[in-house]
């Protein structure tokens, strides 16, 4: 048993996924330092005078309790777009170089399907003559 966990351990596949974490966690605090002392000022230099936000007080002013923060989810969505785009560009793009130099496809398009016509099913391979489904025959192209 400990010999199967072992192997489990040591697949590829779970070496690249624990490294892909590791390395997005370590760019989540960078991205994270970026949005809170260069993206939250200049959204908070945005709203004008305001002391409390970017947003809207629903309640008693300057209660933080009742404020819609705009500037929070603003700044959350940015966070969002330039985490993403590093991940992309720091972790995928070159791990798809890799296995492409390796002969893999990795994170492309998926592969062309059909669907049968009696069941609606649209996930079936296009050589396919029978639907894994409901049974039926499907016409060949």
């Amino acid at each position: 048993m400990l010999k199967s966990f072992r192997n489990f351990l040591l697949r590829n596949d779970v070496i690249v996924t624990a490294v892909g974490l590791a390395a997005a966690l370590a760019l989540s605090t960078l991205v994270k330092a970026f949005t809170d002392s260069i993206v939250t000022p200049l959204v908070t230099r945005a709203q004008g005078n305001h002391p409390v936000g970017l947003g809207v007080q629903l309640g008693t002013a300057g209660n933080q309790s009742t404020f819609l923060n705009f500037g929070a989810v603003i700044s959350a969505l940015i966070y969002f777009v330039v985490f993403m785009a590093v991940l992309y560009f720091a972790i995928v793009v070159p791990y798809k170089a890799v296995q492409a130099r390796r002969g893999r496809v990795v994170f492309g398009e998926p592969a062309p399907t059909k669907a049968c016509p009696a069941c609606l099913s649209d996930d079936l391979p296009t050589a396919a003559t029978k639907c894994k489904y409901c049974g039926s025959e499907l016409a060949t192209a």
